[in-house]
């Protein structure tokens, strides 16, 4: 079973230089974890589901890209693993630029350690390894760097709007303060400037505190512990039953976590609901499996692609893409479904390619107790 993005299972279509990189990616991923730890400041703190991220996935896209006849150039390719990978560490980690990139450093030396004499590896296969990884790199610093300047969009905004009253009466007091002669007018004007001030600190430091910790807007959950196969079964019969599509569900495992229950059934319902409405008819697909303390719950069809370029923008509130469809489109439901991702300590990935169809894959931790306030 491959972790890739498109989570496909289809084994068969691995080469088998593929297979033997697959068969150490447990090795290569418990040895990065554990030099990561130990030479990546910050990520000794980190727990194990948050530091894992995405990395199997991409792992197993590396390992697909080696199949010459696997649809996949190499491990960016029709996905945004990387990207999200880049926003997941600006939003769940103190890490900046430079730790980001050194992780996939590391990545790229550990899988030169571990596949020694284990996976016969050409000079090709190795430049395809590297420029994985090289556009991994570049395209997780972009997203990176992106959220940070979201994130001081948003304090400036916010610090602009609720901050008006308050420097009002600042400005307001000093103004009467220097044309009045009264004592006892400038001593209740200053008393007046003095409360505002510390008004505006308070202030500063919650709206700071909530978009520091936070990262982002986020959802009030209602954890409980249960089984997400049971529930992704529960949602495709019902859509089985009331509605005229095809879907189905593959290699489910049981896997039981701590999760909100209404908020994945609404991110799941919104999944299929997309994937329903541009999968052309054909047969949709779920599928739920866990690794490295993470759930990987995924929807698929096999309609039109949606472009490498828009991958990261129809997450997007109110993003409409008029020229696939002349419904609104995208813009609620899956900001919806990325919000509920976040929120649980996590991300949403989308992969997307003719060949292989396009695959929406909800990736968070197991248990979302540590990471939901």
């Amino acid at each position: 079973m491959t972790l890739a993005t498109d989570q496909s299972s289809a084994a068969g279509d691995l080469s088998t230089i593929s297979l033997q990189f697959i068969s150490i990616r447990e090795a290569v991923m418990a040895r990065w974890e554990q030099e990561i730890r130990a030479r990546v400041l910050g990520a000794s703190s980190l727990l194990g589901p948050v530091l894992i991220n995405t990395l199997p996935a991409f792992y197993d896209n590396i390992a697909e890209a080696l199949s010459p006849d696997y649809p996949r150039n190499d491990a960016t390719s029709n996905n945004n693993a990387a990207s999200v990978h880049g926003g997941e560490r600006a939003r769940m980690t103190l890490y900046g630029p430079d730790q980001v990139i050194h992780e996939y450093q590391i990545f790229r030396e550990i899988i030169a350690i571990v596949a020694k004499g284990r996976v016969d590896l050409t000079e090709h296969h190795w430049t395809i390894i590297d420029q994985s990884i090289n556009t991994a790199t570049r395209e997780a610093i972009r997203a990176f760097t992106a959220n940070h300047e979201i994130l001081r969009g948003k304090l400036a905004a916010a610090l602009s709007h609720d901050m008006r009253t308050p420097l009002a009466v600042i400005a307001n007091g000093a103004q009467l303060i220097s044309m009045s002669t009264d004592m006892e007018v400038a001593k209740k004007t200053s008393s007046k400037i003095a409360s505002n001030a510390k008004r505006l600190g308070a202030m500063m430091g919650e709206l700071v505190d909530a978009l520091t910790l936070q990262g982002n807007t986020s959802l009030t959950l209602d954890l409980s512990q249960f089984d997400i196969s049971e529930l992704t079964s529960e949602v495709c019969d019902q859509y089985f039953q009331n509605f005229d599509c095809n879907i189905g569900c593959e290699t489910n495992e049981a896997v039981i976590g701590y999760w909100c229950k209404d908020s994945l059934r609404r991110a799941l319902e919104n999944l299929i609901n997309n994937a329903i409405k541009y999968g052309d008819n054909k047969t949709v697909s779920t599928r739920v499996h866990q690794a490295h303390g993470r759930l990987m719950l995924s929807v698929h069809n096999m309609g039109n692609p949606i472009p490498k370029e828009m991958h990261n923008n129809i997450f997007d509130y109110l993003r409409r893409e008029d020229n696939v469809s002349t419904s609104p489109s995208w813009g609620i439901g899956l900001h919806f479904v990325k919000t509920v991702a976040e929120s649980h300590g996590g991300s949403v990935l989308v992969d997307s390619s003719e060949q292989l169809g396009t695959t929406f894959l909800i990736d968070v931790p197991v248990d979302c107790r540590p990471f939901v306030p």
